[in-house]
């Protein structure tokens, strides 16, 4: 295998979950007590006769192979929404651009604001969006993934990422709905089918996990918020103090402003944008998931040891085994879960 590329930062020391115990067969929930709600569906969404383009699965499911790597992806509804029947608020997109050793592979997920009736359609306008703009830039980023070209590719994908949100909120103001309701945290996993190349991209905005299962433990590498550097994206961050060349656009006295009749209240601030590499190693598992999931698996270690160990073994799950694990449930936690997982050959 060859060394990673000279500019990509090597791997440090990671927070680790305890080694796995070991688990024979695929189990319903984890913890002391099981889940208060049902383990399977219950109740459908409302649906609209004229408008049935609305209605979201309660499960998806998806795969592949390609060069060194094995994907599985699972979007699957909650357990709350499940109950109230509700829509799944979580949107997941698979995507293979281009062809041979230059294909690109997307994987995008996007979780809509709670409580609100078009959640899950601005989660899927969301997925639609970076689907379009990474796949027109496909060759670009496919050349800078194989170089090595960490800044081109921090840069590009935060472009890409501050253009697609930014349509999310026209779209918003199209159908007259307050964008702090239209709106969705986006989280994107890039994988190049060179085998050869083992650099895996992740971006996004918003809250989730990012884990690496690596010689059997559980590595939490999300980028944390005093790691990320740049500004936030466009509309989802608070703007910028000074100008480019330095100048102080406010003097912060500390004094509450009142706010003006003739200007709207300024927006809080939002979630920064979110950029990792990581080099694999074989071996490796690499999990990308939505807060349904990543809460649990930080807020239950038990659920970390059974996965661990379930996703350890000589070969990648099966889509059905995959589906099984990562719905195993957790009492306390009941939100949508959207996971991809990549095994490195």
């Amino acid at each position: 295998m060859p060394p990673p590329p000279a500019d990509l930062p090597p791997d440090r020391p990671e927070p680790r979950f305890e080694r796995p115990a070991s688990s024979s067969r695929p189990r319903g929930h984890v913890g002391s007590r099981p889940p208060t709600y049902d383990a399977e569906p219950t109740a459908l969404p409302l649906a609209d006769p004229d408008d049935l383009d609305d209605l979201v699965a309660d499960t998806v499911l998806d795969g592949a192979r390609y060069g060194a790597c094995t994907l599985r992806a699972v979007s699957v509804r909650g357990d709350s929404a499940r109950y109230r029947g509700e829509p799944r608020r979580d949107s997941l997109l698979t995507a293979r651009f281009g062809t041979g050793e230059h294909v690109l592979l997307l994987v995008a997920m996007a979780t809509g604001a709670r409580a609100t009736p078009g959640a899950h359609r601005a989660a899927a306008e969301a997925c639609h969006w970076i689907g379009r703009a990474v796949g027109r830039s496909q060759a670009r980023l496919v050349e800078d993934i194989r170089a090595g070209r960490r800044g081109d590719l921090k840069s590009g994908l935060h472009r890409l990422t501050d253009r697609s949100l930014g349509k999310l909120r026209a779209s918003a103001a199209e159908q007259g709905v307050d964008p702090e309701e239209y709106a969705a945290g986006l989280r994107c996993l890039l994988l190049s089918a060179d085998p050869e190349c083992r650099t895996r991209v992740f971006f996004g905005v918003g809250p989730g996990g990012l884990f690496r299962l690596r010689d059997g433990e559980w590595q939490d590498i999300e980028p944390q918020v005093a790691e990320i550097k740049g500004e936030p994206v466009v509309g989802f961050g608070s703007p910028p103090s000074e100008t480019p060349d330095g100048d102080r656009l406010t003097m912060d006295l500390g004094i509450p402003t009142p706010p003006s009749p003739y200007e709207p209240a300024p927006e809080p601030p939002r979630e920064p944008f979110r950029f990792r590499t990581s080099v694999a190693r074989p071996g490796d598992t690499l999990l990308m998931c939505s807060a349904g999931l990543a809460d649990p698996l930080r807020g239950e270690p038990e659920l970390g040891d059974y996965l661990a160990e379930r996703w350890s073994r000589p070969e990648p799950p099966g889509l059905a085994a995959f589906l099984a694990d990562s719905q195993v449930r957790v009492k306390g936690y009941a939100d949508d879960r959207t996971a991809v997982a990549v095994w490195e050959a």
